[in-house]
């Protein structure tokens, strides 16, 4: 963890100085978390409230950082729990299967009015969202936010071979369905 980190988790630890150092913490990791959840979610909206979900929640947690990580992959991590909890509670409010979260999220795509990619970066996400749940974290989290295998592997609490077997995976699937569609 850098200093930086270092210093603003132990102002966050501070009764006197945790709302400044809250307010730190929102304004530098706000939007790298806002587009990591974007990509799991697809929905302007469902991005805004998870992301209040995942400062509520380190807020709440913070205390129990323990400081192994780093804490740019504790509130990755927090994040990618946060959407997966998400996506889950709706397919069961709507009564999805469980295994059907690619029409889910599809849907979320379609029906957002921020979505403003063209046809290729539709079916590119198309192509993601045909990806089991763990490929499609991976390979957003390597592709989109250039994470290093070891951080994701800290995110995702899985080695780093299986993570870079999943992206293996992952980017054959997508070229396979891009090359199917032209």
């Amino acid at each position: 963890m850098d200093n930086d980190d270092r210093n603003l988790v132990a102002e966050l630890k501070q009764e006197n100085k945790r709302d400044l150092a809250f307010h730190t913490l929102v304004n530098k990791y706000q939007e790298r978390l806002y587009w990591h959840i974007r990509k799991i979610v697809l929905s302007h909206e469902d991005t805004d409230d998870i992301l209040q979900n995942t400062f509520i929640k380190v807020w709440k947690s913070i205390e129990n950082f323990r400081e192994e990580s780093s804490l740019y992959t504790w509130l990755y991590r927090i994040a990618t729990n946060e959407s997966l909890t998400f996506i889950n509670s709706n397919k069961r409010k709507s009564f999805m299967p469980m295994n059907d979260t690619s029409e889910f999220l599809m849907n979320n795509l379609m029906s957002d009015p921020y979505f403003d990619g063209d046809e290729i970066q539709l079916k590119l996400q198309e192509a993601i969202l045909k990806l089991p749940e763990k490929q499609r974290l991976v390979f957003n989290m390597k592709y989109f936010d250039e994470m290093k295998y070891n951080d994701m592997s800290q995110v995702l609490d899985t080695s780093v071979g299986a993570l870079k077997a999943s992206f293996h995976h992952a980017t054959k699937k997508i070229e396979e369905h891009l090359k199917n569609i032209e």
